[in-house]
């Protein structure tokens, strides 16, 4: 059940934390890596998670599993500047927070002895680049597969055995039913965070210093998810617009409801939504998505 030799193509923080996770568990698997910038070519050579090389032809060579960590955007073009190497019945995943347009992108290019199967692991931190991966990463998070219904059971259950073998919760699901659930607990959370961060920036009443220097909690979160990588979650909105603007146009509705209680001083409409949400919190800490330590367990 286990891949011989994982080749990592973009070698961001998805793939440092896979390469190291891989060091950390198992002895036997090769381990290479490409990207298209030099620097970051160098930077992973430093943190020495896997073998890098400056071009796909060597880090491809007789590799069995091919994980595309690039931005949503670019799964297009490194797909089709992949193939030529990929090895007889490798099989290619990915790692990146939409779906659908992944999935069009990739397997209208692959031959047909190659099967794609789709991997959105929910971990991350707000930093990036080679040297922001961790080993424990992915233990105990979900890791969502979308396999298409031509791709054989025993290619879906090796790759869920992969994942699963570097601590992450393995469950399938179909594309676009993900791209909607990511859309509410990923996508629209980062975009309102980039709002209120960017509101911040431009209200001219309040100073810069003084958003900086009394900054609450729930705004030092807000400038947490703020600090995303502006590439990725440029393509996850360019490539997940229908789902996006869905849920935004439900959190529209809302936010005019919540307007509407505040000016009329509906204390009573406010108390029962507030103690409906704060629900979720307790659900996430249950399912043992999060601490219920103080500060989340964030150490200072």
């Amino acid at each position: 059940m286990k891949f011989n030799h994982v080749a990592l193509i973009g070698l961001g923080l998805i793939a440092s934390s896979i390469g190291l996770a891989l060091k950390k568990r198992f002895n036997d698997i090769k381990i290479t890596g490409y990207s298209r910038t030099k620097a970051t070519r160098d930077e992973a050579r430093k943190v020495g998670f896997c073998e890098v090389f400056d071009d796909y032809e060597g880090c491809l060579k007789h590799a069995d599993l091919i994980i595309l960590c690039v931005p949503v955007g670019a799964m297009s073009e490194t797909i089709k500047r992949v193939i030529p190497f990929l090895s007889v019945s490798a099989v290619v995943s990915d790692v990146g927070s939409v779906k659908e347009s992944v999935i069009l992108d990739v397997e209208k290019n692959l031959p047909k002895n190659i099967f794609f199967v789709p991997a959105h692991p929910l971990a991350g931190t707000e930093n990036s680049g080679p040297s922001s991966g961790f080993a424990t990463l992915f233990e105990n998070r979900w890791c969502i597969l979308t396999p298409s219904g031509t791709v054989p059971d025993k290619i879906i259950k090796k790759v869920r055995f992969f994942w699963e073998n570097l601590g992450s919760n393995v469950v399938e699901m179909d594309a676009k039913h993900h791209d909607l659930v990511l859309s509410v607990t990923s996508h629209a959370p980062h975009l309102i965070a980039f709002t209120m961060v960017g509101v911040a920036d431009e209200f001219s009443k309040v100073t810069k210093s003084e958003v900086i220097n009394y900054s609450a909690a729930g705004f030092r979160d807000f400038t947490r998810l703020a600090a995303s990588d502006p590439v990725m979650w440029r393509d996850v909105f360019l490539n997940n617009k229908d789902a996006a603007l869905e849920i935004l146009g439900r959190f529209t509705e809302e936010l005019f409801i919540l307007q509407k209680a505040i000016r009329k001083e509906d204390g009573e409409y406010l108390l029962n939504y507030f103690e409906r949400t704060r629900k979720i919190r307790r659900s996430i800490i249950d399912a043992g998505q999060d601490t219920a330590e103080v500060n989340f367990g964030r150490k200072h």
